[in-house]
């Protein structure tokens, strides 16, 4: 069998969505207080990086501000000095930069790092990641639903593990503008050659299917699962996938 493409800490641990958040107790998700509680339960974490209007990483989901800040506007709208200034969800936890986030974390557990992107060909925020992590010396891997992202970052960010996170039905408002055939791709793994990933991100509603077994199978690529919340979900991941990503509970 070919050997693995991707490290074993890479799946060794659970990974806490977005770290190990929790909007009760004031630990907004993103944020370098959902790293440390991840970190003292002993837990890998994910987050989400955006592009500033400086061009800087910032570790934010959304496009919009609104869902976690209230405020109006776009994060590619702001710099990234206004944007660390920006409480979330009333709480005292700011917008970090990656550079923050990476100097926080400091290698003390895996992280996996979602590099969003509009799927228009803009590698302006791949670019800056690649950059980033170039420099950090704990276990980082990278992932984006973008095939052109993860193909492009083997020659950006060579020997840092990527993987490319899918679903296999697109039926969010996000897929509305690609043509037919940019979906089904998407849903199959048909751009295998040229996004050419080590491990798989795959929804866990969608498990198991052809894509992921095939590639735990014979491609020798292990399958992270998202985003699990329920025991059924536990369950479907303990089966079919080599770790989970979760948020809502303690795994």
């Amino acid at each position: 069998m070919t050997p693995p493409l991707a490290p074993d800490w890479l799946t060794a641990r659970p990974i806490a969505h977005r770290g190990l958040h929790d909007r009760a107790a004031g630990i907004p998700e993103n944020t370098l207080a959902a790293a440390e509680a991840a970190i003292a339960g002993g837990y890998a974490i994910e987050c989400d990086v955006r592009l500033s209007g400086d061009g800087e990483a910032m570790v934010f989901h959304d496009e919009a501000l609104g869902r976690l800040t209230g405020e109006t506007g776009l994060v590619r709208e702001r710099r990234a000095e206004d944007l660390a200034r920006l409480a979330l969800m009333g709480s005292a936890e700011r917008i970090p930069s990656l550079p923050d986030f990476l100097g926080r974390i400091a290698g003390r557990t895996p992280l996996v790092i979602e590099v969003k992107s509009r799927h228009d060909g803009d590698l302006a925020l791949t670019r800056r990641v690649a950059a980033i992590v170039a420099g950090y010396e704990g276990p980082v891997a990278l992932k984006s639903f973008d095939p052109l992202v993860v193909g492009v970052l083997a020659d950006l960010a060579p020997g840092v593990p990527r993987g490319i996170v899918a679903e296999s039905r697109q039926d969010d408002p996000a897929y509305a503008l690609m043509t037919a055939e940019a979906r089904l791709s998407l849903a199959h793994l048909l751009h295998f050659a040229e996004s050419r990933p080590d491990f798989l991100s795959w929804r866990v509603d969608d498990l198991p299917n052809a894509a992921t077994h095939l590639s735990r199978l014979l491609g020798a690529r292990p399958v992270m699962t998202w985003t699990v919340r329920t025991p059924e979900q536990q369950e479907r991941a303990r089966r079919h996938a080599d770790q989970m990503v979760f948020e809502g509970f303690r795994a």
